[in-house]
């Protein structure tokens, strides 16, 4: 009866890079913790960290330090906007952009670890189809894909969701239109990339909204900020509120999959779901 609240774990991922996937990851982390959910952000980009650059932060540690045997999860934390806890990557590592499987496996039971308050993880994956991004997005029960409206971003994503889907069995994920100039361009892009993948995958694909192209966003990024803090009022903003306020309804989870999960006691012990513990394939 006493069981913690089930985290719901969101990856934030892209088929290339340049999309806006990391200002959504910052964003959307941002105006969860505005509505008063316990926000915990996960730089996952492990040989390239751009969280702490975005949000102007010099962490001590990172999840190299994990690894490496010499602190534990927790000392890594820092704090960001708005209340959100942040778990920083390291930058310039290159042992780091090269886990093996055993390794990612470590640092998604390593949550699990953790004792303070989560309601939401979101995990800011790498852009493409890295080893990490598949084992991240194999770990969490929602994916959210970013595109934008160019020809490499569509294709891209779908490779993305070709490779989880077809290899990884994950047969719903959610698409966010970033940097559109309306919401007729954002519907628009989410029925170019739905069309091929209904013809070609068995896939269910849901759209999660649209985040508009905003000058104040850029400002925002120079000022090393979230949008959602610095202008609070741009459209930009306003749009990522949206997109938290629809992710706040999304379900939680209810039981684990059998496959390798963030914060997997609280899904064992919640009493929503499986009173064992699950295999983990690798």
């Amino acid at each position: 009866m006493n069981a913690p609240r089930p985290v719901q774990v969101i990856a934030v991922a892209s088929g290339k890079g340049g999309v806006g996937k990391t200002n959504v990851s910052v964003n959307l982390s941002v105006a969860l913790a505005q509505n008063g959910r316990n926000v915990m952000l996960m730089d996952a980009d492990l040989g390239l960290a751009n969280v702490d650059v975005l949000l102007g932060l010099q962490p001590r540690h990172n999840l190299s330090h994990v690894l490496n045997g010499e602190i534990g999860l927790e000392e890594t934390l820092v704090g960001g906007p708005a209340g959100i806890t942040i778990v920083p990557a390291a930058s310039g590592v290159a042992r780091m952009a090269d886990l093996n499987p055993a390794e990612h496996v470590g640092i998604i039971r390593a949550f699990s670890e953790l004792h303070r308050p989560v309601d939401v993880l979101i995990v800011d994956t790498a852009a493409g189809l890295h080893d990490s991004v598949i084992s991240f997005c194999r770990a969490v029960q929602e994916v959210l894909v970013v595109v934008c409206d160019e020809p490499a971003s569509i294709t891209d994503a779908y490779a993305l969701i070709k490779v989880l889907s077809r290899d990884h069995g994950i047969s719903r994920l959610r698409v966010l239109a970033n940097m559109v100039r309306g919401p007729e361009e954002g519907r628009s892009l989410f029925g170019k990339l739905t069309a091929v993948c209904d013809r070609f995958l068995d896939v269910t694909l849901d759209y999660a909204g649209a985040i508009p192209f905003d000058e104040y966003l850029r400002k925002a990024v120079q000022r090393q900020k979230a949008v959602t803090e610095a202008f609070p009022a741009s459209p930009a903003a306003r749009a990522f509120k949206d997109l938290a306020r629809r992710a706040d309804k999304w379900p939680v989870p209810g039981g684990t999959s059998g496959r390798i999960e963030f914060f997997v006691e609280r899904l064992v012990g919640s009493g929503l779901g499986d009173r064992g513990m699950p295999s983990f394939p690798l």
